[in-house]
């Protein structure tokens, strides 16, 4: 491990899924997600969270979504700052193995 580099975080290793009650609708800010279970809506304000979002679930881990997405280490936290969001939001959950 170089010094510009993190150390995996717990988040990073998880398979994370969209909750098969979700549905994303895009916007011009990035897109809206309604969870039709517990009805909450999440504003996903970014394109590249939009864009990652949408993709996860065909991902072993994490942290393969973000080398796919080409997410900078540097960025990295606060992608997973926003994805523990989305998984308390049950927008996001833990893929069935």
């Amino acid at each position: 491990m170089t010094a510009v580099e993190a150390p995996p975080t717990p988040l990073a290793g998880r398979a994370l899924e969209l909750h098969p009650q979700v549905a994303l609708r895009p916007e011009p800010f990035g897109a809206l997600a309604y969870h039709y279970g517990n009805r909450r809506l999440v504003f996903l304000k970014h394109p590249d969270v939009v864009a990652l979002v949408r993709t996860i679930g065909s991902h072993a881990t994490v942290a393969e979504a973000f080398d796919v997405a080409r997410i900078e280490s540097s960025r990295r936290p606060t992608f997973e700052r926003a994805l523990q969001s989305l998984i308390d939001s049950e927008i996001l959950r833990d893929r069935p193995r």
